[in-house]
């Protein structure tokens, strides 16, 4: 009987502490990006295949991309499991929204969390439009976990006026770890993990760490927004100084390569599918099908398909177009510099133009020069008005006379060869 209840007591314990419990902790690292995405998409569904009874988000982002946190949110909301954030360092921008869309929120002593505002690329705050939708967005993030939405819209917002908690009308409202315990935006600061555990009640639970792949990493690094345009460039670079030298070599290596870890970037990170693929595969074709078939036709075809594959591989249209820009300025300003440097005589050029000249230097002539004929004397076998024809020898020849009309039947002296024109002169 005691044994049994002491057993029972045992069990107690460890359900308290989180005994026989899974816990899985994926890192949120670095910029918010679609490579991010892809990475938490795969390993929040493989705690759920795995049981998982806990997920714990360890935060570190200065933010990104609104549209991949957005995807991102999403996919925390549809968790059946309790979810946790840890704000290591900072949630800011993007990652404070991911925070939001999860159960608990707990930060260490140090860190911090808000400064949401929508800033574009260039550096500038988002249009009217934008920043709604996301005041919206922040809002809706804090309100499904039961959190107080002034706070989080005043996170995107500069407008709202807290100074009670530090943020006044004009600034972002960011928390630190006391104020947010304040606000409820935080459930407890903590130094580490073990405390974590400990707070959650998972202190014995078995944790699994989930970390990126290799082909993960290169996928993030790859869909950086900065990372795009300078592979695009490469790729066109690289092909384009190709296309003046001798052989295949560095150059298109280096061209062929950037075009390869474009896409398999995209590929991992979800962004590319098979048609993309497919479409660039036969943009190639099209070219260089192009060099053999005469007509531009094909070529046009060829340039717009893989465009178009480029814009289907891309989270984002403006973003890509101006990509796409960057790179076919850099192909074309680095064609006209090759053009005046080396003009065509080297290179893929050199096999597709024709270069053969008729001159006489080649021992090419377009008609015998007759100079022999100079001073013969013949008859004109038809009237020269001022050409005809005249008989010398007893060959006819096509002659011209000096310009007088001349009868048929006269005598006639040729007096001049240039080339095909034979002139006569009546005798």
């Amino acid at each position: 009987m005691s044994a049994a209840g002491n057993n029972g007591m045992i069990h107690a314990e460890d359900d308290e502490q989180g005994g026989g419990q899974s816990v899985y902790v994926i890192p949120i690292e670095k910029e918010v990006e679609r490579g991010l995405e892809a990475f938490l998409s795969r390993t929040t569904e493989e705690a759920v295949e795995e049981g998982a009874d806990h997920i714990i988000f360890e935060i570190n982002t200065p933010g990104g991309r609104v549209d991949a946190a957005g995807n991102i949110a999403s996919e925390l909301q549809s968790l059946d499991i309790p979810t946790t954030s840890f704000v290591i360092n900072q949630a800011l921008s993007a990652g404070s929204y991911i925070a939001l869309n999860t159960d608990n929120i707990y930060m260490r002593p140090q860190a911090t969390m808000g400064s949401s505002g929508v800033i574009t690329g260039d550096g500038n705050a988002a249009d009217e439009k934008a920043q709604s939708a996301w005041l919206a967005a922040m809002r809706s993030a804090a309100e499904s976990k039961g959190r107080d939405p002034l706070y989080a819209a005043a996170m995107a917002d500069p407008s709202i006026d807290l100074p009670e908690i530090g943020s006044p009308e004009g600034d972002y409202l960011t928390l630190d770890p006391t104020t947010a315990l304040e606000v409820g935006y935080s459930e407890g600061t903590v130094g580490d993990r073990v405390e974590l555990l400990h707070e959650l009640g998972l202190s014995d639970a078995t944790v699994i760490e989930m970390e990126t792949s290799f082909a993960e990493e290169v996928a993030r690094f790859i869909t950086n927004p900065v990372v795009i345009p300078i592979l695009l460039s490469l790729g066109s670079l690289g092909l384009i100084v190709e296309l003046y030298s001798p052989g295949f070599g560095v150059p298109g290596t280096i061209g062929i390569l950037s075009l390869v870890l474009f896409f398999y970037g995209h590929i991992v990170a979800g962004l590319a599918g098979s048609e993309a693929i497919i479409l660039l595969v036969i943009g190639i074709g099209l070219i260089i099908a192009e060099i053999f078939v005469a007509g531009g036709i094909l070529g046009l075809l060829g340039v717009a398909a893989v465009i178009g594959s480029l814009f289907m591989s891309g989270y984002d249209v403006g973003h890509m177009s101006m990509s796409i820009s960057i790179a076919f300025l850099v192909a074309i300003g680095t064609a006209v510099v090759l053009f005046r440097r080396i003009g065509m005589d080297k290179g893929v050029f050199r096999h597709i133009i024709l270069r053969d000249e008729n001159t006489t230097e080649l021992g090419y002539v377009s008609t015998a020069n007759r100079l022999e004929l100079i001073g013969l004397e013949g008859e004109t076998a038809t009237p020269l008005r001022p050409a005809g024809a005249a008989l010398f020898n007893e060959e006819r020849i096509d002659v011209v006379s000096e310009g007088a009309f001349i009868d048929a039947n006269s005598r006639v002296k040729i007096v001049k060869v240039e080339g095909a024109r034979i002139v006569v002169r009546e005798i």
